[in-house]
């Protein structure tokens, strides 16, 4: 498996495993008694400082998911695994540490560290972008 297609499930599989720890989280108050299981909001705000960001850290997964899975896939289809393949596992490393730093804490310095854990995602996805159309 090419380091292209470990960061796609690797994006993937960690997304899916954020929405289990949501779920987890959801479960465990209703077994608790205290939220009946249709009453949780979407948003979050009714899960505590934890269970918000854990909802934040699965939504911000799968809003990012889709553009990095379709510039792997792009790599991939076209054989250019080689633009993608050196950055790939920084980039899925870079998504894991982005949200185990938004679970552990909102406050001003762990922000900074999650922005700039994110920046260099995006930063990445654009080098992709740019050297896979021929523009570098």
């Amino acid at each position: 498996m090419t380091p292209t297609a470990v960061a796609l499930l690797g994006f993937t599989a960690w997304t899916v495993l954020m929405v289990m720890l949501l779920g987890f989280t959801r479960t465990g108050l209703v077994f608790a008694g205290k939220k009946k299981s249709n009453e949780f909001k979407a948003t979050g705000e009714d899960l505590g400082s934890f269970g918000y960001r854990a909802t934040r850290v699965h939504a911000n997964c799968y809003e990012n998911l889709p553009a990095a899975a379709a510039i792997l896939l792009y790599a991939i289809a076209t054989d250019q695994t080689a633009i993608t393949d050196p950055f790939a596992v920084v980039f899925i490393g870079l998504r894991v540490a982005q949200s185990c730093v938004h679970l552990l804490s909102t406050s001003r310095p762990m922000v900074l560290i999650r922005f700039t854990l994110y920046i260099a995602q995006n930063a990445i996805l654009l080098y992709w972008i740019l050297s896979l159309a021929h523009l570098l």
